[in-house]
């Protein structure tokens, strides 16, 4: 793994399959962003929330023979450790499982590389919500004035 100074910046993603329906279809396109150098998957766990709450660590070859996942046979560097992944399993609602994802955006390795040199760091990150995003849209458009647009 490159040094923190070349690295570009670390997301995580916790996906739910409700009620373990993990029909694979979007694995392919995980890999290609892979394939292109946008990301790199960093770690990849699969997680089980049982019905008493408890939370099973899944093999890939517990995923069942419907879903080839044997690309991501090696895909995990240990980054994620058993308090990461009932942290995880926190979100989820019991009898569902999830993929965890970490993984580099390495697509911004080298704006951030520019912006370490120039003494910049990040000091905050966030994602907003595609429900939030359509509401505050959706909230605006009776706000325009007659006429044309708000920013003539």
């Amino acid at each position: 793994m490159d040094s923190v100074e070349e690295m570009g910046p670390v997301d995580y993603l916790v996906i739910e399959f409700p009620g373990n329906r993990m029909t694979g279809e979007a694995f392919p396109l995980l890999v290609d962003l892979a394939e292109r150098g946008i990301v790199r998957i960093i770690d990849l766990a699969f997680i089980r929330k049982e019905t008493d709450g408890s939370v099973v660590a899944l093999e890939l070859r517990d995923l069942g023979d419907e879903i080839d996942l044997s690309l991501f046979e090696g895909a995990s560097a240990g980054v994620l450790d058993q308090s990461d992944l009932d942290e995880a399993a926190g979100v989820l609602d019991p009898g569902n499982s999830a993929a965890v994802l970490v993984y580099e955006n390495l697509w911004a390795a080298p704006l951030a590389r520019a912006l370490r040199r120039s003494g910049a760091q990040l000091v905050a990150s966030g994602r907003i919500p595609v429900q939030a995003l359509l509401a505050a849209l959706d909230a605006t458009e009776g706000t325009e004035p007659p006429g044309g647009s708000a920013a003539a």
